[in-house]
């Protein structure tokens, strides 16, 4: 879709990434660590100054107290984090559960792990967990199941009452969880809940987060994997042989950005409601049926009213003829008919940027 949407000269609403730049004080402290010298390999696990940070946010965050020398694993973003999670947990022949649709690394490297992937798919308007298949999912080769919250692609946030029956059953049943929570900051209709801070479930839960999204830095690639200490090491066992060590400079320059006020949080939240309801109610306006989206910088709409056989074709239209760039759902799901009614925009764009695409949408877009 990226290389169509260069082709055609397409505002591009598909691919998570800002066209903004992130704090200037987050990328000073990184040029004064290049300065510093601050270049040669990391530790493996992370640089002290930026495991400290990490254990001070998310006690902050969660009111969680972790050792951030043995509960901490920096790595080389998010992604890494899961792969190291993935690859150093789970055995060939273990089943995990994935809620579709999902990030498509979980998949991927699930697959290298020799897992046995169960999938649950959440169905619109509202998304939510068909808690009795989950229950009739789990197995005695149950490992672990996924959860990302706010949830891409569709903005869902795991309601309390959700997160709390999926951490009684994975205790009843001693099932691990994975939490992809990099979206965390961005929650906008309810406060993010982290499966670990839930009674009974640090012990059994790796936490996983990343610097990206949340300070509009995704081409740093700085994430983490916060786990008890028997989860840790199967973590780094990995890592170690992924990635080895995570960008020296940026790490400290990570450490300063964690310890960013409340008040860049608050912000970054107005803006970002800010630039949603550009876009939510413009897509409205344009005759799409936008299902609600509590956090992340997703929405999900329905393609339907413009006559397009799927997905993949309507995306396709939408960037020759109309000029825009949406996501094809149907790359999130195990089965991809599963998706075809279903497309993903972006609102991590500048408001002009996103006043520009709807306009398009308006102008050339036409129900049939």
């Amino acid at each position: 879709m990226s290389m169509l949407a260069i082709k055609h000269g397409a505002i591009n609403l598909g691919q998570g990434f800002p066209n903004f730049d992130g704090p200037d004080f987050v990328k000073e402290a990184a040029i004064q660590a290049i300065k510093d010298g601050k270049n040669q390999y990391a530790r493996g696990y992370g640089v002290p100054d930026f495991n400290n940070a990490i254990a001070a946010r998310f006690k902050k965050d969660t009111g969680l107290v972790i050792d951030p020398e043995k509960e901490v694993t920096v790595t080389s973003g998010c992604t890494e984090a899961i792969a190291a999670t993935m690859l150093g947990l789970i055995n060939p022949g273990d089943e995990v559960i994935l809620f579709a649709p999902f990030y498509d690394s979980y998949e991927a490297t699930l697959s290298m792990a020799g897992a046995k992937v169960k999938c649950i798919t959440l169905r619109p308007p509202d998304f939510a967990v068909p808690i009795d298949e989950l229950k009739s999912t789990i197995s005695k080769n149950t490992r672990a199941i996924l959860i990302n919250t706010p949830h891409n692609p569709t903005g869902k946030m795991f309601t309390r009452e959700e997160l709390n029956t999926i951490a009684s059953l994975c205790i009843e049943n001693d099932v691990l969880v994975f939490t992809d929570e990099v979206y965390d900051k961005l929650a906008f209709e309810m406060d993010h809940i982290s499966m670990a801070s839930l009674p009974g479930m640090y012990e059994r839960t790796v936490t996983m987060n990343s610097l990206g999204k949340t300070f509009s830095l995704t081409g740093w690639k700085i994430g983490w994997a916060i786990a008890p200490p028997h989860l840790t090491w199967g973590v780094r066992q990995a890592h170690s042989f992924l990635t080895f060590a995570t960008s020296t400079p940026m790490q400290y320059a990570a450490a300063v950005a964690l310890q960013a006020p409340d008040s860049y949080f608050a912000e970054l939240k107005r803006d970002y409601m800010a630039k949603k309801a550009i876009l939510v109610q413009g897509l409205k306006d344009v005759g799409f049926k936008v299902f609600p989206s509590s956090g992340t910088y997703f929405v999900v709409v329905d393609h339907t009213p413009f006559g397009l056989e799927n997905d993949i074709a309507f995306c396709e239209y939408l960037i020759k003829e109309v000029g825009v760039v949406a996501i094809p759902t149907s790359v999130f799901y195990l089965n991809p008919e599963d998706g075809k009614n279903l497309v993903r925009f972006t609102f991590c764009k500048d408001e002009e940027t996103l006043r520009s695409a709807v306009e398009r949408m308006k102008e050339k877009l036409k129900k049939k």
